[in-house]
């Protein structure tokens, strides 16, 4: 859903602005303000697995990178603000007080049950994400169906480069990191 605003924004009026806000998680496509959609329980749990799922898959390679979860902010051409769900990102972290991460490796969106937020991670996002040179893979983590999407950089853009489901292992590199796809997805509870 569009946020009125009195006129199209900068990245950096979107970051001031967003700041006021008193609720809500915000994201800025081509400089209109993008209301994020509100997340079910499934969702959420998707992310936090994601996250430490690339936690433990930073810890064992001994990479000079590191996590964050959902919250830091991408900036991307064309007046585009993304918070994926997680990402990855070469040390040196950015000071405590950044909004924004500069040069993420990787991000990460997990699907939500809407089809207009569906389209946006598949389309939209794609092309933005594809704008910033440093991000190499933008994979996709679809909770309902068990699968997850990398897309990878080559010649500039972002291709399909995988499809797993439970038992797979998603291959990151660069920087060489290994996730089992069955560490992102929430288990099957059984009856």
């Amino acid at each position: 859903m569009n946020v009125h605003t009195t006129h199209p924004m900068t990245v950096d009026e979107f970051l001031r602005w967003s700041l006021e806000q008193e609720s809500g998680r915000y994201e800025l496509e081509q400089g209109r303000v993008v209301m994020q959609q509100s997340q079910n329980i499934a969702h959420l749990t998707t992310k936090s697995r994601v996250y430490d799922a690339l936690r433990e898959a930073i810890r064992k390679s001994v990479r000079p990178i590191y996590a964050l979860p959902d919250g830091a902010t991408v900036r991307l051409p064309g007046h585009r603000a993304y918070e994926p769900d997680a990402l990855i990102a070469p040390l040196p972290m950015p000071p405590a007080t950044a909004l924004e991460v500069p040069n993420p490796i990787a991000v990460f969106e997990v699907l939500s049950p809407s089809p207009s937020s569906i389209k946006r991670d598949l389309t939209t996002k794609l092309r933005g994400y594809a704008l910033l040179a440093s991000i190499q893979h933008y994979v996709i983590v679809d909770p309902q169906e068990r699968v997850v999407f990398r897309f990878r950089r080559e010649a500039g853009q972002l291709v399909a480069a995988d499809e797993l489901t439970d038992g797979g292992v998603l291959r990151i590199d660069p920087p060489g990191l290994d996730l089992p796809v069955t560490e992102m997805l929430v288990p099957i509870p059984v009856e």
